[in-house]
């Protein structure tokens, strides 16, 4: 596998796969008007151009004993049946529902929960969310483990964390239909109907970095992110901005450490957004060449343990 240094060049085998339009097209850079997002990846491979390449990545990247591991825990948990839907509804107050799905999220095993109104523009074209409310839940990796990106040990890491988010998911899910309303939970790496980093946002898991992923204010860049869709009425969280981003701007570990260099230094107009944004076409190859990456999120400062919380006291001096 490759180190964070070496020069990347992605395999003729592979490249061969590549649809002949654009990722960074499909996701909307230089689009000047908002949109739904598209489908690309971790979707069904039938149903997008880069299917085939999701194909060649699960088939190249069999791994070794630890990521059979990992990978036989989460499904598992995914093949854990839900809780039937009971035919008594439970009521509470908006407030009484958060506060208790906070805490029953976080036995479950989240690190962070946040709730915020769902919105039409995180459903992917050709997707349907009917629920008015989602539930984000956030789950830390761990970073002795996440430091070896691009190794083994890292990717297990992740998937482990994938298994936990879908487990907190699952089992917040259930006590919901156990008292009488539906719930839809969704953990990765498959995409559900909706994309979950603008609702992570949205109810204040932070903000999103020069990497693409979100830093939050405690578990800095290295976390991983599941939901729960439902209809009970909720108390919405705000958003919290505490530096992250403007830190972003000046900041460029991973956009140098990045092999096939594709973190951009600058933001990007994205589906009508400046903002920060990956090159698809550039990030996906290696990620599919190396069994997966996570470099970016690993040097990312924000990630050392126990710095995120001196760093939002930093950035709060500054912006005084």
């Amino acid at each position: 596998m490759s180190g964070p240094n070496a020069k990347f060049s992605p395999s003729a085998e592979q490249m061969a796969l590549w649809p002949r339009v654009s990722g960074n097209a499909i996701n909307g850079r230089g689009e000047t008007a908002p949109r739904r997002p598209t489908p690309i990846y971790w979707h069904a491979p039938d149903a997008t151009p880069h299917g085939p390449l999701q194909r060649w990545f699960q088939s190249h990247n069999l791994g070794g004993e630890l990521l059979a591991q990992a990978r036989a825990e989460r499904q598992r948990i995914l093949d854990t049946p839900l809780a039937p839907l009971s035919e008594t509804r439970a009521e509470r107050s908006p407030r009484e529902w958060s506060d208790e799905i906070r805490v029953r999220a976080l036995a479950a095993g989240a690190d962070i929960v946040g709730i915020t109104r769902m919105r039409p523009q995180w459903v992917f074209e050709g997707h349907e969310v009917r629920e008015r409310w989602i539930v984000m839940l956030g789950v830390a990796h761990d970073y002795e483990q996440m430091k070896t990106a691009p190794l083994e040990p890292s990717f297990a890491e992740v998937i482990r964390q994938y298994g936990r988010g879908n487990k907190a998911a699952r089992e917040l899910a259930s006590w919901l239909r156990s008292q009488g309303h539906d719930a839809r939970p969704h953990g990765g790496p498959m995409a559900g109907p909706a994309t979950l980093i603008p609702a992570a946002i949205e109810c204040g898991f932070g903000e999103l970095g020069k990497h693409g992923s979100l830093i939050n204010r405690t578990l800095g860049a290295s976390f991983r992110l599941a939901s729960v869709l439902c209809d009970v009425e909720l108390v919405a969280n705000e958003p919290d901005v505490f530096g992250a981003d403007a830190f972003c701007t000046s900041c460029r570990v991973c956009e140098n450490a990045c092999p096939p260099r594709a973190i951009a230094p600058e933001k990007q107009l994205v589906r009508g957004e400046v903002r920060w944004y990956v090159d698809f076409d550039q990030c996906l190859p290696y990620f599919n060449e190396n069994g997966g990456c996570g470099i970016c999120i690993a040097v990312c400062p924000w990630s050392l343990p126990g710095v995120a919380e001196r760093l939002v006291v930093k950035m709060a001096r500054r912006a005084r």
